[in-house]
């Protein structure tokens, strides 16, 4: 056996009272990467997932940390039930992202990108890449999850570049890829092109300018704008072609405020006629719609701004080298001092921002190069349509994947930046229209020169499942792991990056990237407000794991994913919870080595199938109907109902009823706590690897234990094998029914003020023969967890004792004699108040059952349950009456 490298402490003795993650973690997550246990191992049914790369730039943060441990759950449950599991890790060169930290670096030693070349700078991006790129890969070990660290990869790496290479000039040469001068939007902070999806759309309050317009027949045309700085590029008015306000003035012009421009009134369809005047002015080389009239019209296209948003050379003299946002107040003092301003209105507008730096984004004419997406886009919306590959949850996810698919633009695959996969485009010196594409330079490279911008950083993004597996090659990783299994991301990039893998993965490979896509939603704070440093409420995963352990931090992350994929809310004490609930099996274990110190012989988990006790029968029944739910919460992604299933059994079940009822047995129940204790180990070990394999190791050693399975590691057993014969409804509820009477029973003691320091008998009068035979059996256990001396059964026409605490629970009357004990009063007072409380919810219940709405519409099962409820409910005041009754005969 090869254990890892951590002190044991398999006696009582010394083993410490509480969990503490600090002296495991780090030494045992070592342990297992050099073990090779996050491998793929045997031979096994293939299931691979690929890591969403996290930007190399930054800090993994509460979302990377919910989205890795959510994808961890699955991949070592995938481990343990035997498929051959690959993991891919790997990070995202991020274009701008990294180019702008380094530029920043740079600036505080007064160095431009300029200064030192493109070589130069880009020496310097890979130096910081190398000092600080490993900083998300050790906050992955930290947080436990179990990737392929040999098979790490980075978007610009040498495959992955030789990948996008391949991918560029194929879609090329398949007449996918153009380059043309179109409206793109523009970020003159970046300098650089964004995709449709790369900029941040918030709604504001802005302002309409209404802006009169002379014709040449005198009359004023007053057109409508929200960005009045760009009427220096107008070069035509356009109104609908039946609007008949403008009949006469269609082919005719107008004067240009400021500029002594003369520009065409032009007819065009996509002109609202109802909307406003009716009248728009077109700036082709400044609105993404101006264009397509200008294009319609052969219209001039005048750009007005450079890439920093200074007003240029087109624009009169008064306002060249203005800020566009300058600019435009100098204009609108100058257009209402000259009589062309007609009015103001406040209005709504979705301003675009950079989603990098938050500038606002300018549309702007420019060359660059795109990929057409419509034809691609058929066969990935197809995909989903067919079930190919399947949305969790369905609904809402899919409808967006629908909406952004079927109502696809080009996409912008250019950047102005340095940083990132060059185009493969050589352009003739002597004439730039002539270019050739080509994965290596051409023979008389003197002559050419290649294109200076990069693509975005998404064309990489999708290629990752399967050139992360070798792809253009064929490999073996590439035969064996692609399409992968599963994706797990948040919904904010479905269109940024799942619908562009799906796109790029059908078209390349032929075949699906994955067949099951589940989004997951944001983790807000408590008040469901988003994560942010500026507002104070970020909540950084490491420093849960450094107060809290890993352990505490993914379960406590897991148990908030639910099956809608909503958003979370969370709040510290959740994390703190889980770390008690660590600690809870960590006392089981030390209840467990204090069992085995008594044994007389060394035990056997398995062992436990063997009993005949009802009560080890009950918990290992409670167990694989654990196993069971578990299972079937996994294989629909609702961890939030996996984590709740196993806080039950472990803490409720296991802990709270069985151990303590195994006390008065300890040896007889020893393998029944061993068997529920390993296989609730193996049950937790996806969500909280830590402590649950250094329990297995700590068991491993323990001399008076042997278990059924002997490998070195949790991570690598196997999963708990579900019996459904183990599975056994009637005796759960007839030990439920006992558990019932215990709870009732501590509560009426505790209701009627009866201190623990003095005795008390117990009077159970059960609804049925059966019960009562069932219940005579477990004596014992009544009086030990009840702490109650004697347990009397009568029948319901038996004499009562006058004075006794009353209640009902499963149809089972409990009384606890009083004389000598509390006072009657207050014990009929609590009795009444209780009898109120079942009234009331009787009356709701017929209330309920009087309804023909809802004994017409609601399913036949549910007014069964409804129906019985209520019968229940009617016995219980019966019985409360006849105890009030009774109490006020005696008093």
């Amino acid at each position: 056996m090869m254990f890892c490298d951590i002190q044991f402490c398999y006696n009582i003795q010394t083993m410490e009272k509480n969990y503490d993650p600090k002296l495991i973690e780090e030494t045992l997550y070592a342990w297992w990467e050099k073990s090779g246990y996050f491998q793929p191992r045997g031979n096994g049914e293939p299931f691979s997932v690929v890591i969403p790369p996290p930007n190399v730039t930054g800090v993994l943060h509460i979302g990377h940390a919910l989205n890795h441990t959510l994808q961890d759950i699955i991949v070592r449950q995938k481990r343990m039930q035997g498929y051959k599991v690959c993991w891919m890790p790997g990070s995202d060169h991020a274009g701008i992202a990294t180019q702008n930290v380094v530029e920043k670096q740079l600036k505080k030693d007064k160095v431009s990108r300029h200064d030192l070349g493109r070589e130069g700078f880009l020496e310097k991006v890979w130096d910081w890449k190398s000092q600080y790129g490993s900083r998300i890969t050790e906050q992955i070990r930290k947080m436990g999850q179990s990737v392929d660290w040999s098979r790490e990869r980075f978007t610009m790496d040498e495959g992955c570049q030789e990948a996008v290479l391949d991918h560029f000039i194929g879609l090329y040469e398949a007449g996918h890829i153009y380059r043309g001068k179109r409206i793109i939007n523009w970020c003159p902070r970046c300098h650089t092109a964004l995709s449709d999806i790369e900029v941040n759309h918030k709604d504001i309050n802005g302002h309409l300018w209404h802006i009169a317009y002379k014709a040449e027949d005198g009359t004023e045309i007053v057109v409508a704008t929200t960005r009045p700085e760009t009427m220096f590029g107008d070069t035509a008015v356009a109104v609908h072609p039946e609007d008949e306000r403008y009949q006469h003035l269609i082919g005719k012009t107008v004067r240009l405020p400021l500029t002594g421009r003369d520009i065409p009134i032009v007819a065009d369809e996509h002109v609202e006629k109802d909307f406003g005047t009716g009248a728009v002015k077109v700036t082709p080389a400044h609105d993404p719609n101006d264009f397509e009239i200008g294009q319609r019209h052969d219209l001039e296209r005048i750009l007005v701004m450079d890439e920093s948003g200074i007003m240029n050379e087109n624009a009169p003299a008064d306002y060249q080298g203005l800020d566009r946002f300058k600019c435009r107040k100098v204009l609108i003092a100058q257009l209402e001092t000259d009589g062309n301003l007609v009015k103001i209105d406040d209005h709504a507008i979705s301003r675009g921002e950079c989603y990098r730096c938050n500038t606002v984004v300018e549309p702007y004419l420019s060359n660059q190069w795109f990929v057409a997406m419509k034809e691609l886009a058929g066969p990935a919306i197809e995909a989903v349509q067919s079930g190919q590959i399947n949305f969790h949850p369905k609904g809402r996810w899919e409808k967006l994947y629908f909406e952004w698919m079927n109502n696809i633009r080009d996409w912008c695959i250019s950047r102005q930046i340095w940083w990132g996969h060059r185009i493969p485009v050589y352009y003739r010196k002597d004439n730039p229209d002539e270019y050739i594409v080509s994965k290596t330079p051409p023979a008389d490279i003197e002559n050419y020169i290649q294109d200076e911008d990069v693509l975005d950083t998404w064309f990489s993004s999708s290629l990752w499942p399967f050139s992360t597996f070798g792809w253009p090659k064929e490999t073996d990783d590439l035969k064996d792991f692609y399409p992968t299994a599963l994706l797990i991301t948040g919904y904010d990039i479905i269109t940024f990056w799942v619908s562009r893998m799906i796109t790029m993965g059908i078209h390349e490979m032929k075949e699906i990237p994955f067949k099951d896509v589940y989004i997951h939603g944001l983790v807000r704070d408590i008040d469901g407000r988003k994560m942010s440093k500026s507002i104070g409420n970020a909540i950084d995963p490491l420093d849960l794991v450094e107060q809290y352990g890993a352990d505490a931090m993914r379960f406590g992350l897991s148990s908030l994913a639910t099956l809608g994929g909503q958003d979370m809310k969370l709040a510290e004490d959740k994390i703190e919870s889980s770390r008690n609930f660590a600690n809870k099996i960590w006392n089981v274990t030390r209840y467990l080595f204090m069992v085995l110190d008594d044994v007389s012989a060394p035990i056997k988990p398995s062992d436990a199938l063997k009993s005949e006790n009802p009560i080890d029968q009950w918990v290992i029944s409670k167990l694989h109907g654990t196993i069971q739910e578990v299972n079937a919460s996994y294989l629909e992604f609702n961890y939030a109902k996996s984590s709740d299933l196993l806080w039950d059994f472990v803490w409720n079940q296991f802990c709270d009823w069985y151990i303590e009822a195994s006390k008065i047995r300890k040896e007889e129940a020893a393998s029944t706590l061993a068997y529920g204790l390993v296989t609730a180990l193996k049950l937790l070990h996806p969500s909280m690897p830590f402590v649950t394999d250094h329990i297995w190791q700590e068991l491993q050693k323990h001399p008076k234990i042997t278990l059924d399975e002997t490998v070195d590691s949790i991570s690598i057993s196997q999963w708990p094998e579900l019996d459904t014969k183990r599975i056994n409804p009637d005796l759960e509820e007839t030990i439920d029914t006992l558990i019932d009477i215990i709870r009732e029973t501590r509560k009426l003691r505790k209701e009627s003020n009866i201190a623990l320091s003095k005795t008390c008998n117990l009077i159970l009068i059960p609804d049925s023969e059966s019960k009562k035979l069932a219940l005579e059996s477990d004596i014992p256990l009544i009086q030990k967890l009840a702490k109650v001396d004697q347990v009397t059964f009568l029948s319901a026409t038996d004499e009562t004792p006058s004075q006794c605490a009353a209640s009902v629970t499963n149809q089972t009357q409990l009384l606890i004699p009083l004389e000598g004990l509390i006072d009657l009063g207050e014990e009929k007072a609590r009795l009444e108040k209780q009898l109120t409380a079942l009234e009331n919810d009787y009356m709701i219940q017929s209330k309920k059952l009087s309804n023909p709405g809802f004994v017409d519409k609601a399913p036949e099962a549910v007014v069964a349950k409804v129906k019985e409820k209520a019968d229940q409910t009617q016995t219980e005041i019966n019985l409360l009456k006849q105890q009030i009754e009774q109490l006020s005969t005696a008093a």
